[in-house]
């Protein structure tokens, strides 16, 4: 077996002396990546001509060209790339337009553990997608298509006046693309990283009216749905992920009882399904094609998707989510709530509560889906499965 392939990095700073102690404070990630250096937008998208770059880490404040400018004709460019801007002293406004053209957001001067980790988590996301193209469209996209609806009392809602954000919240909440937005933007560290932020309200609430007008009105993170109608219902796929992160919760809650889990549960329950709504909306065609051969070969959705695109919606919204920073116990969740067995976890976390919770809810579908024991043979908990159903028609109750 051959090494695995090294990525190729690039850093951006117009102060030499900090990519020198870039140089030496990532030495030891030589062995996973090749590492560029570029003291200026101009150069670094020079460098880009000649190598193909996987990603790009770029200063904000920088003469001729700032972070935002270069990384907007990165996005435009080399879609592909994921790009990251370190914030320090740019303006307000600057920074914010940062948001449509970053996947993540660092704080200047950044600490060196922390930098590494993000790092370290960008080349394992790398790693979920296999498929160039669809790398592509998905590292390309800066926002989500929202329900026309919602994205229309969105809009109305936040050039009123009057409006609180309590009903800001209650849109938010019935969009599956807005909430995903508000959950990248809260674990930023332009505007503040959040723990425990277990919901879409909370977000919003954290992130404040004025903050998510200028967001909205002015530079347009949301992005109503333009296309050929979708081959599924968004709202059927929000209210199902809604289920299933409320039960994932519950079984966290019932088997650790440890608040950092059951969020982390929450909110990749509410996320799941996410990789769904970017190849329906960005492939349409080979989407509605990928649910024809489920339908006609009685096989799940998620292996007919692979079939078609080579990896599953579980990748895909694992990978966007990962590169708009989610954390760890978020992302892989989703990336493998599928295939829980392929996850090297040896205890309960978000990821089992998250898998479960999805299978106990399609249960009693017509053709209900084949559950693979492995992940709960290797962490001891095969026969909890009946206590967690029990979970299910109790919150199935509870609704009624």
């Amino acid at each position: 077996m051959g090494k695995p392939e090294k990525k190729n990095i690039i850093f951006v700073d117009d102060e030499k002396r900090v990519l020198d102690g870039l140089r030496r404070m990532l030495r030891p990630l030589r062995k996973k990546l090749n590492m560029y250096f570029a003291e200026s937008g101009k150069e670094a998208l020079e460098l880009m001509v000649r190598q193909e770059c996987d990603i790009i880490i770029s200063d904000m404040r920088m003469p001729g060209m700032n972070g935002a400018e270069l990384l907007a004709r990165v996005k435009d460019e080399y879609p592909a790339t994921m790009r990251i801007i370190l914030t320090g002293q740019a303006s307000e406004d600057s920074t914010m337009r940062t948001v449509g053209v970053a996947h993540q957001f660092l704080d200047k001067p950044c600490e060196p553990e922390r930098l590494k980790n993000v790092i370290t988590r960008a080349l394992f996301i790398k790693k979920l997608m296999g498929f160039p193209a669809l790398e592509k469209l998905v590292s390309g996209m800066g926002t989500l298509p929202s329900l026309p609806d919602v994205y229309a009392e969105m809009q109305a809602k936040l050039s009123d006046p009057e409006s609180s954000l309590d009903e800001i919240a209650a849109c938010v909440e019935r969009d599956v693309a807005m909430c995903a937005k508000m959950l990248q933007l809260v674990n930023s560290a332009f505007f503040g990283h959040f723990s425990n932020v277990d919901s879409p309200a909370k977000a919003v609430q954290l992130l404040g009216l004025e903050t998510i007008k200028a967001l909205v009105l002015s530079l347009h993170i949301f992005q109503e749905y333009e296309g050929e109608k979708l081959p599924f219902s968004i709202k059927e796929l929000w209210d199902h992920s809604l289920k299933v992160g409320e039960l994932a919760k519950k079984i966290a809650h019932h088997e650790t009882g440890d608040e950092k889990i059951m969020n982390a549960s929450f909110m990749a329950g509410m996320l799941h399904d996410i990789g769904k709504l970017v190849l329906a909306a960005g492939l349409p065609v080979r989407y509605r094609e990928a649910m024809e051969n489920a339908n006609e070969n009685g096989q799940p959705l998620w292996q007919a998707e692979t079939g078609q695109f080579k990896v599953s919606h579980a990748e895909v919204g694992g990978y966007l989510m990962g590169l708009w920073g989610l954390p760890g116990p978020v992302v892989e969740p989703i990336a493998y709530h599928h295939r829980p067995e392929k996850y090297p976890g040896e205890k309960f976390d978000s990821l089992t509560a998250v898998s479960v919770a999805d299978f106990l809810l399609h249960e009693q579908d017509e053709t209900p889906p084949e559950f693979d024991m492995t992940n709960l043979s290797r962490i001891g908990s095969v026969e909890k499965l009946s206590d967690w159903r029990g979970l299910r028609q109790e919150m199935e109750k509870s609704n009624e």
